[in-house]
């Protein structure tokens, strides 16, 4: 019997994610949690290492006995450091993952209604803070269509009273505190958008952490259009809404970036579970190599962003 690889020992292993978290930790405390009063922020960040972890035991993302979506996803989240963290950030990163959660509960069941509402509630939610997540909202309903294979006139109505039910107590408040143009400002945002000047302040960390970031997910997206066969076609449909979303929010940082803060969170969500895929799953020598290198490149981007500070920034 052929010996595993390092790369297949410590994607199996149950100690990996214990010893991840103990990293994040520490990352987190370096990052300036107690100074800076990053409570939320560090808070966020295992809770949704755990919601990706609940994702992927729910829907079994992975064929084999793994926790690499959880500790890439960690990993990928840590390296940014919280400099592009704030707390409206965490707020739609984790109703970002919510989404997801309740996405897949309606897979295949057209009447699934109350799903869709609450998948989409997630999505009204995380609006109040980054109004520009609703530009996601036709693709949602594509995957909805194509990939969950749930799209019928009830569950459409649902999505939409999903998307405006958290408004109905917003507009309820406004209305209370007199703040009612307020709100019509905040959807005007929707109209506004990246002036090309802005690509001169974007600096050089977020370029190459959103490099890395995009090349793992090519590399993740290359892994599973190449061995979606071994999965079961429930599990194909999942990761080709993850794929879709991946693309979109990819395009959605070059032609946004000063929505970066808020995009390249969601986008790591995704990353992680493609590149996770591909680390729990590849056994041969080469990925062995690139599963050392990728660690090496995390470890030396995370320093890179916690010690050498932009001028920019």
């Amino acid at each position: 019997m052929a010996s595993k690889r390092r790369q297949e020992k410590i994607a199996t292993s149950r100690l990996t994610l214990p010893i991840t978290v103990v990293y994040g930790i520490v990352i987190a405390l370096a990052a300036g949690t107690i100074q800076q009063g990053l409570w939320v922020q560090a808070a966020s960040l295992f809770i949704a290492t755990e919601m990706i972890a609940i994702l992927n035991n729910r829907y079994s993302l992975i064929r084999v006995y793994s926790r690499m979506l959880s500790c890439t996803y960690l990993l990928l989240s840590a390296m940014v450091c919280f400099r592009t963290s704030s707390t409206d950030g965490t707020i739609v990163t984790l109703c970002t993952i919510a989404f997801y959660l309740f996405l897949f509960q309606a897979y295949q069941n057209r009447y699934g209604a109350a799903s869709i509402f609450y998948a989409f509630t997630m999505i009204g939610i995380a609006s109040i803070f980054f109004v520009k997540i609703l530009y996601f909202v036709p693709f949602l309903w594509i995957a909805l269509i194509g990939f969950i294979l749930a799209f019928s006139l009830r569950t459409f109505v649902a999505s939409i009273l999903g998307l405006l039910f958290p408004y109905w107590f917003v507009a309820g408040y406004a209305v209370y505190t007199n703040s009612l143009p307020k709100l019509w400002t905040h959807f005007s945002d929707l109209a506004i958008l990246c002036d090309f000047s802005y690509y001169h302040q974007v600096t050089e960390h977020q370029i190459v952490t959103f490099s890395f970031i995009a090349i793992l997910g090519l590399v993740g997206i290359i892994h599973f259009l190449r061995n979606s066969y071994k999965d079961k076609i429930k599990t194909r449909m999942f990761y080709e809404t993850f794929i879709m979303m991946q693309v979109v929010t990819t395009l959605f940082i070059v032609l946004q970036p000063q929505l970066y803060g808020f995009l390249i969170h969601i986008m790591i969500i995704t990353t992680a579970i493609l590149f996770g895929h591909f680390l729990a799953l590849t056994r041969t020598w080469f990925t062995n190599i690139v599963f050392h290198v990728v660690i090496v490149l995390i470890l030396l981007l995370t320093a890179y962003n916690l010690w050498i500070p932009s001028l920019l920034f």
